[in-house]
């Protein structure tokens, strides 16, 4: 399964330009590569970016965690989110997982890997555990 250029060039500006919230990434079976399908805006909050994500299909997603340490920093995670829910066809699961280790070592910077089957397998709750 390849990466287009654009769905690497669209993670660049999320990690290094802060262009995006976070970047949703399909993969079309057609074209065998893994293609942006929706960018957030800077402003989006995290529950725009998990009302994006589909109920009954699989995606990958980065998502940029901004948050404030006990020390009172202002830091930033990058995670990256293997997106498979329970109900998805089996098709699609498979074509995911087998395709997901050559896609996230395309990304250079993701801090945290996050797999999730329901929704709440990737709360904000757990995107705060893992970065602090």
């Amino acid at each position: 399964m390849g990466v287009d250029e654009h769905s690497k060039s669209t993670f660049l500006e999320l990690q290094r330009k802060k262009v995006h919230r976070y970047v949703i990434f399909k993969i079309d079976e057609k074209k065998k590569e893994v293609v942006v399908e929706k960018t957030g805006a800077p402003g989006e909050s995290y529950d725009d970016f998990t009302a994006s994500l589909p109920e009954n299909d699989c995606r990958y997603a980065i998502y940029d965690f901004d948050y404030v340490t006990e020390d009172n920093c202002q830091k930033s995670k990058i995670f990256f989110i293997a997106w498979s829910p329970s109900i998805s066809r089996i098709r699609a699961k498979m074509l995911y997982a087998t395709s997901k280790d050559r896609f996230r070592h395309e990304l250079d910077g993701i801090h945290y890997e996050i797999q999730a089957t329901d929704p709440t397998e990737m709360e904000l709750e757990v995107l705060r555990d893992r970065a602090s």
